[in-house]
Formats: structure tokens, sequence, C-alpha cells
């Protein structure tokens, strides 16, 4: 698992559908599944009010996201990697991307439609992957961007948050059939209530009603 940057995954903002992805070897991909499982958990929780561009971190690694023109673009480096080279290589995903595909996004029906776009991952993947090349130093150097202001979280707050927050709306349903129920029992012993009541009064009237019918018509 040499080299810093360790897969890419783009899915619509929306709704988390894969659109495209960095295929790594086999023995990467078994020592990543984890990773790409909190990969896939963070694209189901990432929504409108999500930041455009955060960094989470994620055991001995960080997961940099950034979220443009309705494409999530998350790269997954070594806490090493430098955080800047990290944005500078998803930003020439995003330009690409965008320029090639960004028209079809929307409209995309099935996981990863753009697969073929994984040639243009691994291209730029490679350029990036050495953080001593020419290169980078000078991107380094001359990036302005200032990514110091990026929010960086921890994976469990992230997707821990997610999940009480799924607990909480739990409870609420929950209570709220539990209510409904209540309602519904205390609407029906009511009526018992009523029936045990009203129900002497009513049988005896009509005795009477019967009573006084056949003396006054049949006597």
């Amino acid at each position: 698992m040499s080299g810093g940057l360790k897969f890419t995954i783009l899915a619509r903002a929306m709704d988390g559908l894969p659109l495209a992805a960095s295929m790594e070897d086999e023995e990467s991909d078994r020592g990543l599944a984890e990773y790409k499982n909190q990969a896939k958990s963070l694209f189901r929780k990432f929504n409108e009010n999500s930041p455009a561009r955060a960094s989470i971190e994620s055991g001995d690694y960080v997961f940099h996201y950034l979220i443009e023109r309705g494409v999530c673009y998350l790269v997954l480096c070594e806490r090493a990697y430098p955080k800047r080279l990290a944005f500078a290589y998803l930003d020439e995903l995003n330009a690409e991307f965008h320029e090639l595909f960004g028209k079809e996004v929307d409209t995309a029906a099935r996981p990863y439609a753009f697969i073929k776009f994984e040639n243009f991952i691994q291209k730029t993947k490679r350029q990036y992957q050495d953080t001593r090349a020419q290169r980078n130093l000078n991107k380094l150097n001359d990036d302005l961007q200032d990514v110091t202001r990026i929010m960086t979280q921890n994976i469990q707050d992230v997707l821990g948050r997610g999940e009480r927050l799924d607990r909480v709306s739990n409870l609420a349903s929950n209570l709220s059939s539990e209510s409904k129920k209540y309602a519904a029992q205390a609407k029906y012993m009511n009526w018992q209530a009523m029936y045990r009541k009203y129900a002497p009064v009513g049988v005896f009237g009509v005795v009477v009603t019967v009573v006084l019918y056949l003396r006054f018509f049949w006597f």
C-alpha cells in the first residue's frame, strides 16, 4: 500500500450514488475495505448543510472531500500527506469531471456510470503520489489556497452524530406511535364507560316504551 493517496471515489451529493472510483490492486483493496465502507457511510450522511470542503480523520488515514456542483470528490490519504496537495488533487478531478460529464450527473441511473473517468483519476493520482516531486513542491509553494481554514473532524464524531440523530428520530417516531395507540385505547375505554353508564337507562327506556305501547294500543 505504497503512496500517500490510497483511493478516490466520486459520488452524487444528493443521494450518495457512486459515479466513478479508482481501482486498487487486490491486496490494497482488502486492506482498505473498512475505509471504503466508511466512505459509503459518509456519502449517506452528507447533505446540503455539509461543509463544501472538509477533512475527516480515521485511524492512520484522513478523508479529504470536496463537494462542488452536485458531486462529492473524496480521497483517502495517509495522515502525513499534505492537505494542500490533497485538495489540489481534488480540484483537478473536479475541473475535468465537470467538463466531461457535468451535464449528465443528474440523470445517472446506475452506480459507476462514469467508470471510464477512472483513467484520468489514476493518471492524476500518479502525479500527486510523490510529495517530493518538483511539480508537487511547486504546488506546495505556489498554491495560495488557505487549507488551514478547512474543518478537520473525527470519523466517529461525523458518523456517530448521524447515528444519534437517527436514534432520536426513531424514538420520536416510536413515541408518536405509542401516543396514537394510547389515544385509541382511551377512546375505546371511554365508549365502554359510557355504555356501562347509560346502557341500563336505555334498556329501561325501551321496556317502558314497550309496556306503554302494549297498554294503549293492545288493551
